[in-house]
């Protein structure tokens, strides 16, 4: 008999590569994904992988069973959806994964909310900077700022993040040629809010950077410098005052994504709701001054 726990390693080092990287993916040590794939060899009398000292290239028999196991993980993540769609009711356990500002800033609060509406359901929220696979069950549901290019999801734009440039009241005060900066590091120069900043800066200097949102927020509240965020996040901080600019700060598109089978699930259905009610107070798809 064949494990399938053995097969879902070997996809998954498939995918990735390495046996880390396998490893990272489904939450286990190294030396797990190699004793699963060990054991899926034996069970099927061949060698599936070239061991070498950085990486675990497929052989000619480990391409062919790798493009079999895709067929089957496919529809073993369409049971589980099925599954779930099925269950008539609202009990359930639901998975969201969205932008970490918005998961913590936006969604985790008002989850009170919605605890007491629905007792039964019980929520996950992921703040993930990566996109979550949905096809492999890493959520129900997501929030993306970029529209999916996947036919077989649902889609729906639900909201509109703005930004802006903020810093403390003190700095505000000072000469525009005088400020300083706060961005992302360098592996996310490509960013639209971080190519907005760099247009801004006019020689100049960026004095700290940080891999993430929260970093440069708590940077910018100190008082290192002005900083570029999420007007849902600068505009609510007492800490923080906007600033002028010369160039419109840029805006990203909200999307919902999830598969429509799930859609058929009172859960989800409300948990969508909830999410686009949500992002929709605070990021708007119209702002307020366009409808005036």
């Amino acid at each position: 008999m064949i494990d399938w726990q053995d097969l879902l390693h070997f996809a998954s080092l498939a995918r990735s590569g390495s046996l880390s990287a396998a490893a990272r993916e489904l939450g286990v040590d190294h030396a797990t994904v190699g004793r699963r794939i060990a054991a899926l060899e034996r069970a099927l009398d061949l060698r599936l992988i070239d061991r070498r000292p950085r990486t675990s290239p497929l052989t000619a028999d480990g391409r062919a069973i790798a493009e079999l196991v895709v067929g089957m993980e496919e529809n073993v993540e369409a049971i589980r959806r099925y599954s779930k769609s099925a269950v008539a009711g609202l009990s359930a356990a639901v998975k969201i994964s969205a932008p970490p500002s918005i998961a913590a800033h936006l969604i985790a609060p008002k989850a009170v909310g919605f605890r007491a509406e629905h007792p039964d359901i019980t929520l996950t929220i992921a703040g993930v900077t990566r996109r979550a696979a949905l096809d492999h069950g890493e959520a129900d549901i997501a929030v993306r700022m970029t529209r999916p290019e996947e036919s077989d999801l649902l889609v729906r734009r639900i909201g509109v993040m703005r930004f802006g440039l903020y810093a403390t009241p003190e700095i505000a005060k000072t000469p525009e040629e005088d400020w300083v900066f706060i961005g992302y590091d360098a592996a996310l120069e490509h960013l639209t809010q971080q190519t907005w900043l760099r247009s801004l800066l006019a020689g100049r200097p960026i004095v700290f950077r940080a891999g993430d949102v929260f970093g440069q927020l708590e940077a910018g509240r100190a008082g290192l410098g002005v900083v570029a965020l999420p007007a849902f996040l600068g505009d609510g901080d007492a800490a923080l005052a906007r600033l002028p600019t010369a160039i419109p700060s840029p805006t990203r598109d909200l999307w919902l994504v999830t598969y429509p089978d799930l859609r058929r699930s009172p859960a989800i259905r409300a948990v969508m709701e909830f999410v686009s009610e949500t992002i929709g107070r605070s990021c708007p798809l119209r702002d307020a001054d366009e409808s005036a």
